[in-house]
């Protein structure tokens, strides 16, 4: 819910500016200093991709959205990755 809000706001504000870079670099960045590549991705707000990156030998992980304009923010980032295969809940269980 967080992200979805965070893209919803188009991540203008001056705190998000520092973290943001052309996605090639954003990416580069990720890849070569910690590890990551892309786990997952959904299309967020206005078009926006969230990417989730992660690193299976270290289990850092970093959330990105980059904009229409190829503009990549970090909105989040952590420790413990885990992948996980959770099955769906059965249609009309709402648990």
């Amino acid at each position: 819910m967080m992200i979805a809000t965070l893209v919803a706001t188009g991540l203008s504000g001056p705190a998000y500016a520092a973290n943001c870079a052309p996605r090639d670099a954003v990416v580069d960045r990720l890849t070569s200093k910690y590890g990551e590549s892309r786990q997952s991705m959904g299309l967020g707000a206005n078009n926006a991709v969230v990417e989730v990156f992660a690193s299976s030998e270290t289990g850092t992980w970093t959330i990105t959205v980059t904009s229409v304009h190829g503009m990549t923010c970090l909105v989040a980032s952590g420790q413990s990755f885990e992948t996980l295969a959770e099955a769906l809940p059965v249609e009309g269980d709402d648990a």
